[in-house]
């Protein structure tokens, strides 16, 4: 979650499958998170969805490089700063 309020803009939200939402009495966890919505009817335990993250640097805490997927199709790897070796504490 990022810093600041429980507003949705700060909330991880589903991104796939595609037509999933939070249910709005419980926020996204770390293993189980409840989700609604068409695609939910698909789900079945133990299926993975993904979540975009609310900020970047929970994920730049644990990984060496991005992957980032321009509109074009083009991929770019770049590196995080885990992956130019800083460590902020």
């Amino acid at each position: 979650m990022a810093s600041g309020t429980g507003t949705p803009d700060r909330l991880p939200r589903p991104y796939l499958p595609g037509g999933l939402d939070l249910t709005g009495t419980e926020g996204a966890g770390e293993v189980q998170t409840p989700v609604r919505g068409p695609a939910a009817d698909q789900l079945r335990t133990g299926d993975r969805v993904w979540l975009r993250h609310a900020k970047a640097g929970e994920l730049a805490e644990r990984f060496r490089e991005y992957h980032v997927l321009d509109e074009d199709g083009q991929l770019t790897t770049v590196p995080t700063y885990r992956g130019e070796g800083q460590c902020f504490g």
